[in-house]
């Protein structure tokens, strides 16, 4: 499938709405080894397509979701408890921003873009981040899907988001990795690019297909 990639232009828009893992973050490595990890101290091995089944559920229904399907003994708290211990030092030490993303963040607070997050992690793990890079020099609004009823496809994160930013969707830019995640965006009324990432590489003819642009890198942005 060959598929025409177009590159969006962010003074066209009022705001941009990042997600944060695999799409500002390069980061979706951590997880994938929390994943083998994490079921191997119940005897599980990681079964094949798992990463797609979870894709844009909130932290809250992924762990509903592993609970029931491999029958964890544990409570849902203990759960994310047990994988926020886990990916804490990772977060701390290892995740670092997608090459240009910074620039980019820097080039639309230049100008007086409105800049918001709407991310599937914890609360504790976006923390984390934002204290690591000093994100809230950047963003006026950073939700968790944890704070919202319903977490991606459904659109809930990015409307309330684009409502805090007091931005229309449809003047709103969102950045996404994952199909769930774009398709998110698109059913809240906004414009999507996707976002290369090697974690979801055998689904690029999928993301040029779903969203309106797609870019490889940041830098292009920068251009």
């Amino acid at each position: 499938m060959n598929l025409e990639k177009k590159i969006p232009k962010a003074s066209d828009f009022k705001a941009v709405i990042f997600d944060m893992d695999g799409t500002l973050l390069d980061s979706m490595w951590l997880w994938y080894q929390i994943d083998i990890d994490y079921l191997a101290r119940f005897g599980y091995e990681l079964p094949e397509g798992l990463q797609q089944c979870i894709e844009g559920k909130s932290f809250s229904e992924t762990a509903v979701y592993i609970k029931e399907r491999f029958q964890i003994p544990d409570s849902i708290e203990q759960m994310e408890a047990d994988w926020n211990e886990m990916a804490l030092h990772k977060y701390q030490y290892e995740v670092s921003l997608k090459e240009g993303a910074e620039n980019f963040l820097r080039l639309c607070k230049e100008q007086g873009i409105k800049l918001g997050v709407a991310t599937s992690n914890s609360r504790r793990l976006v923390d984390v981040i934002v204290e690591k890079f000093h994100l809230d020099r950047y963003f006026d609004c950073i939700l968790t899907a944890s704070e919202i009823k319903k977490g991606k496809p459904n659109p809930d994160i990015y409307l309330s988001v684009a409502e805090k930013l007091g931005i229309s969707p449809k003047d709103c830019l969102v950045f996404e990795d994952v199909i769930p995640g774009i398709m998110a965006g698109k059913n809240a009324g906004m414009q999507v690019c996707a976002v290369e990432d090697v974690y979801s590489q055998d689904i690029r003819d999928d993301k040029l297909k779903e969203a309106d642009y797609f870019i490889d890198s940041y830098l292009e942005l920068l251009e």
